[in-house]
């Protein structure tokens, strides 16, 4: 196989990584793609990746408003110097 389409371990992840936020190239996607094919390693870490972020986009999470989240960190505070 030629070096053009060698990459590392590393370099796969990040690829794969990218392309979760659509953010890679047609050419990383591509070594990735060989990578993918003789790689088990690889082939776990992309698996796991499309697995998260299957299960992100189809979750209904609300989250907390940045007043919220002061009010719960001030109560928090709050409660751990009244246990000190």
């Amino acid at each position: 196989m030629s070096k053009l389409f060698l990459i590392s371990k590393e370099e796969a992840f990040h690829i794969c990584d990218k392309s979760q936020y659509r953010e890679s190239t047609l050419w990383e996607k591509v070594k990735l793609t060989f990578r993918y094919l003789w790689c088990r390693t690889t082939r776990l870490y992309v698996n796991r990746n499309n697995k998260l972020t299957k299960a992100i986009k189809t979750s209904n999470l609300e989250c907390l408003n940045a007043s919220e989240r002061q009010l719960l960190d001030s109560q928090l505070k709050k409660q751990l110097k009244n246990q000190v």
